[in-house]
């Protein structure tokens, strides 16, 4: 079981969450690359085309590119195709404040890169308490 402490966006409040990880190296920009109405990955060259974010906890580096990002995330919740908590190794203005409207928890800032250890499939633990954050793998 591998354990990380980290920081989580303060507008969610306390939660915990458990759910299936979907993870990726690689930074993603949300608009162009995720579907607002399918949840799906849309880059041909990214290596999660053709997966859904849907009810997942999405792993990935952090986010980059357009300020309409925070649009994506906020339609991929009103259309019920919206990740269950997002992960990142770093903070970007477009994830927090996207993450932030559509009440999607977001957890960032470990010392060590969340995508070296949990892997696509794991099971992970998010436990969120005064803007700080444990995640957990759980198998």
């Amino acid at each position: 079981m591998s354990i990380f402490e980290g920081k989580a966006i303060r507008s969610i409040g306390s939660i915990e969450i458990e759910g299936e990880a979907i993870v990726t190296k690689s930074p993603i920009t949300l608009l162009g690359f995720v579907d607002p109405e399918t949840g799906k990955i849309t880059e041909k060259k990214h290596d999660l085309n053709g997966k859904s974010i849907r009810d997942m906890i999405f792993v990935f580096p952090r986010g980059v590119g357009s300020t309409v990002g925070p649009y994506v995330l906020i339609n991929l919740v009103k259309n019920g195709m919206g990740p269950k908590a997002i992960i990142n190794r770093e903070s970007d203005q477009g994830t927090v404040s996207g993450c932030s409207v559509a009440k999607i928890p977001m957890v960032y800032g470990f010392e060590e890169d969340p995508t070296e250890f949990i892997k696509s499939g794991d099971k992970i633990s998010i436990k969120i308490e005064d803007g700080k954050s444990v995640v957990t793998i759980l198998s």
